[in-house]
């Protein structure tokens, strides 16, 4: 099941997005929870994880960009899109720059616009998650790793030749 949350302070669009979501979007076990309010929305992002995450950029109180990272704080493997009517070029470097933002649609959007969109988010939250999970069973593997050459210290110290083997070339082991 995917998790997508949308904010924008627009119930009409909040809902036109999602209508576009289920037209278009690939994914058919998808759950959209829609807010009007970006401080309600970041109490429901600590408490479910999301996939990806899109916002209006103009929201009062709290705009866009600062929501979005808010949620890079909490969810930082949460996908995060700028969804805004204003194309102003420094808008959309500051979304990117400040809540590393992984893509810009503009308002009206194009609905193959959206489903692309989503589908790259997708991808890219799966290559993070497999990512993690890979570096996970790397420093395991070596915190195991590091756990036996401690240990071989360790019985080293009390016993100076303990972990020392002399092979013969036949396989034997040579006792001295």
């Amino acid at each position: 099941m995917r998790r997508f949350l949308i904010v924008d302070d627009e119930l009409r669009v909040l809902h036109a997005l999602q209508r576009t979501l289920r037209l278009h979007a690939d994914e058919t076990d998808l759950v959209a929870e829609l807010f009007t309010e970006p401080d309600k929305a970041l109490v429901r992002c600590s408490e479910v994880d999301f996939d990806l995450v899109i916002s209006d950029y103009r929201m009062p109180g709290l705009d866009g960009i600062a929501f979005l990272r808010m949620v890079k704080q909490i969810q930082p493997d949460a996908v995060r899109i700028m969804l805004s009517a204003s194309a102003e070029f420094d808008t959309i470097v500051h979304a990117v720059n400040e809540a590393e933002v992984f893509r810009y649609l503009p308002k009206p959007w194009l609905a193959e616009d959206v489903a692309e969109s989503i589908r790259l988010g997708i991808a890219r939250r799966d290559k993070l998650l497999e990512d993690r999970k890979l570096a996970d069973e790397i420093r395991r593997q070596q915190d195991k790793a590091l756990a036996q050459t401690l240990e071989k210290k360790r019985l080293e110290a009390l016993e100076p030749g303990i972990t020392r083997v002399n092979w013969g070339e036949d396989g034997a082991v040579h006792l001295d």
